[in-house]
């Protein structure tokens, strides 16, 4: 039976990205899709984004773009290495590609570069790495950093009365577009929650692998999900973006 299964933030956690996909039994039927920050806080940046390009040729991949898969294809692009990305985790994943040869690293640069910055699926379900501000839609987004920086979206859902009804004058707007919103960026630890949280129609998949938490994959159907281990204990002479 095939399944659509979205992933979190990994951050460089190639250990938790193996994990995952066995504790999901994930067979070469599913469809995976990414939300993005593949890179920047664990050791294995490069060998992660190597491994994508692998699994993407055997099954079914959507890869969204996250503010630090950004930050690596300006560095890869344009050997840009500002010091607000190097100190957030852009000094693991340089130092991860530090035997590259040139060539190599031209090929993970078009692969950063084929990165979405959001899907729709035919259930009108959105993936997008963390948000945006138009209340019509990321289509219609005034500035497109907000694909990969906007944390407004997730802030609402979080605020909301749970008593709201959707045909409330007060329901926001954004919220009504679409059946469900899948996003990542920020961890679920800042409410101290350690696995996927869902608030209205959002469901949030990062939960912390770049900190203390773990990573985790779910069943967009089902809601099943599966963690790996918290990724300080996968790495414990790294501290990651801790």
């Amino acid at each position: 039976m095939k399944r659509t299964l979205v992933i979190g933030d990994i951050h460089g956690g190639f250990k938790a990205l193996q994990q995952v996909l066995e504790r999901a039994e994930v067979t070469q039927n599913d469809q995976l899709i990414f939300l993005g920050d593949y890179v920047d806080g664990w050791s294995e940046s490069s060998k992660i984004i190597k491994f994508l390009m692998e699994i993407s040729e055997r099954q079914e991949c959507i890869f969204i773009k996250g503010n630090h898969d950004a930050w690596c294809e300006d560095w890869l692009a344009f050997g840009q290495n500002p010091d607000v990305w190097l100190f957030n985790g852009g000094k693991s994943t340089v130092e991860s590609y530090a035997d590259y040869l040139p060539e190599d690293l031209d090929i993970h640069l078009e692969f950063f570069q084929r990165m979405k910055n959001y899907h729709i699926d035919d259930q009108n379900r959105l993936f997008i790495h963390a948000g945006y501000a138009s209340m019509h839609g990321p289509e219609r987004e005034v500035y497109s950093s907000n694909y990969r920086w906007d944390r407004t979206l997730w802030e609402t859902a979080v605020a909301m009365d749970k008593k709201l009804e959707k045909n409330s004058a007060l329901y926001p707007k954004r919220l009504l577009l679409y059946k469900e919103i899948f996003i990542g960026h920020t961890p679920t630890l800042d409410i101290g929650i350690t696995t996927p949280a869902n608030k209205a129609n959002i469901w949030n998949m990062d939960t912390g692998a770049a900190y203390t938490g773990s990573l985790s994959i779910m069943d967009i159907d089902s809601k099943e999900f599966w963690q790996s281990d918290p990724l300080p204990s996968l790495y414990p002479n790294e501290k990651g973006r801790n």
